[in-house]
């Protein structure tokens, strides 16, 4: 199988249905891009839902974090990940405990095993290697 990304409008329209973002790998250090871009996601009117084992319980960008995505109380829109292309699995593997309607791998991150797991589970609104903000960007050009 070789996976592939919806196209241009698809994505368009995911992030104009999108409320939630949960952000799996959330860094608290305002020099990682996980946190800028969960900023601009807040600054664009997004609820962020920070995901990080490491700071669960803690508060990122003023929000409640989360060990994983099972544990997120509210409806999850968008998961959208900063974790290397080796974790998609384990987080597809999350990914499929929850009602959550997108998986989003940042920019570089891509994994077949991943896009597979998910397929085979009937889960089709996957998007790999695509930057959300670059997206946003596109979106309002």
């Amino acid at each position: 199988m070789m996976f592939k990304n919806p196209n241009q409008e698809q994505i368009f329209q995911i992030l104009k249905d999108a409320k939630n973002i949960a952000v799996v790998g959330l860094s608290p250090k305002e020099d990682r891009v996980s946190f800028q871009i969960a900023r601009l996601l807040q600054d664009r009117g997004y609820r962020i839902i920070p995901v990080n084992p490491q700071y669960a319980g803690d508060e990122i960008l003023g929000e409640k974090v989360y060990a994983d995505l099972v544990s997120v109380p509210e409806k999850i829109d968008i998961v959208d990940i900063f974790r290397r292309s080796e974790f998609l699995p384990a987080v597809a593997a999350d990914f499929l405990k929850t009602d959550a309607k997108v998986f989003w791998a940042q920019l570089g991150l891509q994994n077949e095993e991943a896009a597979a797991m998910l397929e085979e589970a009937g889960r089709k609104n996957v998007i790999m290697d695509r930057c959300i903000k670059i997206e946003l960007n596109k979106m309002i050009a």
